[in-house]
């Protein structure tokens, strides 16, 4: 059982959703979107930090606010409004799955490598969620 899952549980709120859904997609979001600032500092730093990466490291960026933000929104459970997190784990499905195209294209660098399959994993956990919130 994960801090995540122990915290909902003990919460006095009764989460509205699957909450084994739940956790995997905060945790994602939170996983992602440190990857996704790593992943923009690490490219900030290669030899080849030229105009090539610039649009990795905003779309990075732009990924890990839009993630952390979801996160942070998935986990207060009281008086959630079912319009607004279906926009905001929506909106996360789309920047994860831009993020994850541009770090796919600079894989030969690990830490895009890695940024992608984070961003994969949150846009799969957030698909899964989102079937569940429609």
């Amino acid at each position: 059982m994960t801090l995540t899952t122990e915290l909902l549980d003990a919460s006095p709120v009764q989460v509205q959703y699957d909450l084994t859904k739940i956790v995997a997609c905060i945790e994602s979001c939170f996983d992602c979107s440190r990857a996704c600032l790593i992943c923009a500092d690490a490219c900030l730093a290669e030899d080849d930090a030229t105009d090539h990466l610039l649009a990795c490291i905003r779309l990075n960026q732009d990924c890990a606010d839009i993630c952390l933000t979801t996160g942070r929104l998935l986990s207060r459970q009281y008086a959630i409004d079912p319009a607004l997190l279906q926009a905001m784990v929506q909106t996360c499905v789309s920047v994860t799955k831009l993020c994850a195209q541009e770090c796919e294209s600079h894989s030969h660098h690990r830490h895009c490598e890695l940024c992608a399959a984070a961003c994969r994993a949150c846009e799969d956990a957030c698909r899964v969620l989102l079937a569940e919130v429609v």
